[in-house]
């Protein structure tokens, strides 16, 4: 009679999906549900609202913009502390007496093309320095932070600059069934960026790269140019930034997207985006910048303090780094 042994470990392990996209995915539509039953229990009707749920997606659509291009960055092994910097430069530049003149002269959309350019620019510039001048990109892009924001406060004088265009104003407050346009601008770029990142080579690439960028060198992937395009990319979705900040202040400031860069960072880490690079999902981090828009509401809603806001997101952050830790020592074991 033969006898079979049974592996210590047969007993207790759990199928493979739990522990893979789909379980990670999962586990933050679970979390995103409990922060909502929390948000109608402490908030009732006044969370619950459709009025509200308009001002979470709202809110949650600037950084989510910001965060779409985040996610290539960190998946490619980078970082890029610039994105709230180059939002508030876009914003500026968009918004001078000279750029409105030509935008009332010609076409709205020139503001929209200037702000573009000027974050797409910037980001190149990141990439050359990181890429070409290989310099660290949590140092490349600090001096961009620092820069871009000065000279934002240099155009502008440190004066707020009100959007008088009336074609522009118009577009970013029209609602498209009932949705506010900037959600829309949010889902847009959030579909085109899964589409990018999961359906063709470049975010294959991405992935590659920063998983083990020796080997993707080897395998004849351009590195540098395509780290080039990464940043380029993250600099495109801040000049996207800046149009919407735009709509929905009307007025460009320095002081746009101040401070965003660590919130679109904690979005795209607790969405599942490993900070060493080599795996990154736009779906997840879609849903972490809705559980950090929703988080904000509850609070407000229930009227506490921004530093108690600011203690509880730092406490998920720590967390979420934990998480991931533990889930890149399992696989590494497997």
């Amino acid at each position: 009679m033969s006898t079979q042994v049974e592996s210590p470990s047969a007993g207790t392990s759990r199928p493979s999906w739990l522990s893979g996209p789909a379980g990670r995915t999962i586990g933050l539509v679970v979390a995103l549900v409990l922060v909502a039953v929390v948000g109608v229990i402490t908030g009732g009707e006044r969370f619950a609202s459709l009025d509200n749920v308009m001002t979470i997606l709202r809110l949650a659509s600037v950084t989510g913009v910001l965060a779409i291009g985040m996610t290539f960055v960190i998946t490619a092994g980078g970082i890029d502390l610039s994105v709230g910097s180059l939002t508030g430069l876009a914003s500026v530049w968009a918004s001078t007496l000279a750029t409105q003149t030509m935008a009332e002269d010609v076409h709205w959309t020139v503001m929209v093309l200037t702000a573009l350019a000027v974050g797409t620019a910037a980001g190149v510039v990141n990439g050359l320095i990181i890429a070409y001048g290989k310099v660290v990109s949590f140092i490349a892009t600090l001096a961009m932070m620092i820069a871009a924001r000065g000279l934002a406060e240099m155009i502008s004088g440190r004066q707020t600059q009100v959007v008088s265009v009336d074609g522009f104003l118009d577009f970013f407050r029209a609602d498209v069934i009932g949705v506010p346009v900037l959600v829309w601008i949010f889902a847009v770029v959030a579909v085109a960026g899964w589409f990018l990142f999961n359906r063709t080579t470049f975010g294959r690439r991405t992935v590659a790269v920063g998983g083990n960028l020796e080997a993707s060198r080897l395998a004849g992937i351009k590195v540098q140019r395509h780290l080039l395009y990464v940043y380029a990319l993250s600099g495109l979705t801040a000049g996207i930034a800046g149009v919407m900040m735009l709509g929905r202040t009307t007025a460009g400031t320095s002081t746009n997207g101040l401070y965003y860069e660590l919130e679109v960072i904690a979005a795209v880490v607790v969405g599942g985006t490993l900070l060493i690079g080599g795996r990154g999902t736009i779906v997840g981090t879609v849903i972490g910048v809705l559980i950090f828009a929703m988080l904000t509401n509850v609070f407000t809603i229930n009227n506490l303090s921004i530093s108690a806001q600011n203690v509880a997101k730092g406490a998920i952050i720590v967390v979420a780094v934990l998480l991931q830790q533990r889930f890149a020592r399992r696989s590494a074991s497997t």
